[in-house]
């Protein structure tokens, strides 16, 4: 009876295992099992080889991963070509300061008002804001002291993404000081406000109906009626105005604010001062000379 241990299980013969021993060069390739009728001590016994049974990729696989890999690295090259062009291109592209804050004091820009030399006058330009430009908002013009600098402001917060059909208010124009405060310029559209266009402020309601739509956007959080202190009606020529001084001790702009508000075309203009307690002990009666400046 011949010895079981002659006996060698041969390789799992199929196309995949023939395609992994040829193209893989470390797996030996043996002749055909031993024969049974063989007893030759001298005969080396090959090492058993279990292969494992699975399925090769096709041709179109493969023409589909190298694709994938090609597309991958095109995406990736060119993304790293724009991103090499846009550090070359963006400083020719900055806009002149007309277009942007200027990060400098006012004084060294802006003029002097010929009436009072502590102030300077900043009129407002098609030039300066998205909502200008577009025809959204009218000209205007408010004075501020020479050291104040004017603020950037965040594109999502300009009106830039939305004009000139923009459903909510957005900031034209934001300027600061650390010690006295800060004033921005804050514009909504009259149909928020009202369905008639062209509507006068007078028309959209009395100055309490005003604060109360628009202001969270002097507080730049929350409004309570408990907050407003005085409101008044100010005539300058055919246009009027609304103002308002509020004490707003939860307000993220700061715990006193002034406000003055007029309509024109189909937008309504909000000018804000606002400042912590201890900015207003210093430029209380700046920010209000500034506020009674203001005017579309």
């Amino acid at each position: 009876m011949p010895n079981p241990s002659h006996y060698l299980i041969p390789p799992f013969k199929n196309n995949t295992t023939e395609l992994i021993m040829a193209t893989t060069s470390t797996v030996p390739r043996f002749p055909s099992p031993i024969s049974s009728t063989s007893t030759s001590a001298s005969t080396p016994k090959p090492p058993q080889l279990h292969f494992k049974a699975h399925n090769a990729p096709s041709f179109s696989q493969h023409i589909s991963q190298n694709s994938l890999i090609l597309s991958l690295r095109r995406e990736v090259l060119l993304k790293g070509l724009a991103a090499a062009a846009a550090g070359a291109v963006l400083p020719l592209l900055k806009p002149p300061p007309s277009f942007a804050a200027k990060e400098v004091e006012v004084g060294s820009y802006l003029p002097t008002l010929p009436s009072d030399p502590s102030f300077v006058l900043f009129k407002a330009s098609p030039k300066d804001t998205p909502a200008l430009r577009a025809g959204n908002v009218q000209p205007y013009q408010f004075i501020l002291p020479p050291t104040w600098k004017q603020l950037r402001i965040a594109n999502i917060l300009s009106g830039n993404y939305c004009q000139p059909k923009c459903a909510e208010p957005w900031v034209e124009v934001k300027f600061e000081d650390e010690k006295q405060g800060k004033v921005q310029v804050v514009a909504s559209p009259l149909i928020r406000l009202t369905n008639k266009p062209n509507s006068s402020i007078e028309e959209i309601g009395s100055p309490e109906k005003l604060i109360a739509s628009l202001g969270p956007f002097v507080t730049g959080n929350s409004y309570d009626p408990d907050e407003l202190l005085e409101s008044s009606v100010e005539k300058l020529g055919d246009q009027t105005y609304y103002k308002y001084v509020l004490e707003t001790p939860f307000a993220l702009t700061g715990s006193h604010n002034l406000a003055k508000a007029t309509a024109k075309g189909n937008t309504v203009v909000l000018f804000v001062a606002s400042a912590n307690d201890k900015q207003w002990k210093e430029s209380e009666k700046t920010l209000k000379a500034m506020l009674d400046s203001f005017q579309v």
